[in-house]
């Protein structure tokens, strides 16, 4: 069966099958119609052949090369056609119905179903599937085939720990969702899946506990991407985008891991997942800007110096975003605020400096991203070693060139420090933007500049949501209760409910207090 598409402005005429054309009981019309619709894909493995002894019986076997497995098709499906059918008596077989047959007896592959369409065929083909067709049937029967090179499971660059678990998210979506479901065994731990992309047709995995996921959140969230019309999704970034409860703010409304332990926390905590087939990164909401600053591995040691820790990524984050602004609002404006050895030591090292200092703490910061992403897109063997060795010789070049003070180098490279203590690289993004307002602020007003950014900011984050939740939950609304959990690790032995979310159906964690200890 072949359909002709006449193009504006060509007298010529090519051939196109619609792709959403029910499968026909004439296995030849079938060929056409893929063959027209893979016409150019060199990778597509069509086989046509016969099986049968006095009843001959035309099949049709198609699959992309490299993505099914060539040695599972040949064994368990064309073995069983052309070898073990034809040692079944030709009595029997005349009674019974072809396609049948082969579905529930000869081909011995665990993963079958049936296709009705084109459309369907060409889906699961591109996935590693292998379709047979029969001729004197309008159906299709697929087998699981999937075979193609992936990356081995190893510990994420971006989340280092030192305790805990340390396998990552590949960017295969069936062995991430194997590698969760291995943690999570309960039955209620539901991964739905849909497919998105007009062109990409790319898998999307949806992951929530029931019972525990509040219902009116997870109806929101399939709402917004059942709403999302795009011709392809290659990353989670692109869903992220999409289904924000606000899309022109720096501040994330989602958590990015590729840890596998701490989506499953999230969910735990009554959290939904997202993932797509091709990204490592996996897409967690809601979120609140304050669990920004939670490591994982907080929760693999002992509470007592998990506090600790945490206090000390509390104050890294406060010198990350303010410190630059406040040597700058003090060096310009308040004199008066210095010790008067440490202010002429600081002036004596200025001596000679063309610029003031706003200008020179701005060319610093610059200069010090550029030389982070630098090191960021240079090969592994020598990115960090660049970085490095360029702070240090621009540093000592620019001081020596009486370009920058020497006491901004010390600001500018304790606050590069500070910044690297950040766990989310969401939030350490969020810091470098909002380190040059604050910058800013400073230079033109001094301490009241800084104020007036800082409780801009705060305005902001206060007014935005993720999915319904406060983006400073709990700090507003102050919650007592989890706040507890957020300046400090609260112990296990206490933890005896889980976050609070509005419509939440389950918050124990924890039957009783025993065993508390003293």
């Amino acid at each position: 069966m072949r359909y002709i598409n006449k193009k504006a402005g060509q007298n010529n005429e090519t051939k196109t099958a619609p792709i959403d054309l029910p499968i026909s009981k004439s296995l030849q019309d079938n060929i056409d119609a893929l063959s027209t619709l893979l016409t150019g894909c060199s990778d597509v493995v069509m086989k046509p052949f016969t099986f049968g002894q006095e009843v001959k019986v035309d099949g049709f076997l198609i699959y992309f090369d490299g993505l099914a497995d060539r040695r599972e098709v040949e064994e368990n499906i064309l073995k069983s056609l052309t070898v073990e059918l034809n040692m079944i008596p030709q009595d029997e077989l005349s009674q019974v119905n072809v396609f049948d047959y082969l579905q529930q007896h000869l081909v011995t592959m665990a993963e079958l179903k049936t296709l009705a369409s084109i459309q369907e065929v060409c889906e699961h083909i591109s996935s590693g599937d292998t379709v047979l067709l029969v001729n004197g049937f309008d159906r299709g029967l697929v087998a699981g085939t999937r075979s193609w090179q992936t990356r081995p499971i190893d510990a994420p660059e971006n989340e280092v720990v030192i305790f805990g678990p340390k396998e990552g998210f590949t960017e295969t979506l069936r062995f991430n969702t194997a590698m969760l479901r291995r943690r999570i065994k309960s039955s209620n731990f539901k991964m739905e899946h849909m497919v998105m992309g007009r062109i990409t047709k790319t898998d999307v995995i949806i992951g929530y506990i029931d019972g525990i996921v509040p219902p009116a959140m997870l109806e929101e969230v399939k709402q917004r991407l059942g709403m999302i019309d795009i011709d392809g999704v290659l990353d989670t970034e692109y869903l992220a985008e999409f289904i924000a409860d606000h899309r022109t703010t720096i501040f994330s409304q989602f958590e990015h891991t590729e840890k596998v332990d701490r989506v499953c926390a999230h969910v735990l905590e009554g959290r939904i997942f997202i993932m797509v087939d091709g990204s490592p990164m996996v897409l967690v909401l809601p979120v609140s800007f304050p669990r920004y600053w939670l490591a994982p591995e907080d929760y693999y040691i002992h509470f007592i110096p998990a506090s600790l820790f945490r206090l000390l990524r509390f104050t890294a984050f406060c010198i990350a975003l303010l410190l630059p602004s406040l040597y700058v609002a003090v060096i310009s404006y308040h004199h008066e605020m210095i010790p008067t050895a440490l202010l002429l030591t600081i002036v004596a090292a200025r001596q000679g400096v063309p610029f003031p200092a706003f200008v020179e703490a701005l060319l610093l910061e610059a200069t010090f991203e550029l030389l982070r992403e630098a090191g960021l897109r240079l090969p592994r063997a020598i990115g960090p070693a660049v970085s490095i060795v360029g702070a240090l010789i621009i540093g000592d070049a620019a001081v020596r060139a009486g370009l920058v003070s020497t006491p901004m180098v010390v600001i500018v490279a304790f606050t590069g420090i500070a910044s690297f203590v950040t766990p989310s690289y969401n939030a350490g993004v969020i810091v470098r933007i909002a380190r040059f307002a604050f910058l800013v602020a400073a230079g033109v007003l001094g301490l009241l500049g800084i104020m007036i950014a800082l409780i801009i900011m705060l305005i902001r984050m206060v007014s935005l949501s993720s999915f319904g939740l406060p983006y400073m939950e709990p700090i507003a609304p102050f919650n007592w209760r989890e706040m507890s959990d957020i300046l400090l690790r609260r112990p296990w032995y206490r933890t005896i409910r889980r976050p609070y979310m509005d419509g939440m159906q389950n918050i124990v964690r924890q039957k009783s207090k025993e065993n508390t200890g003293g």
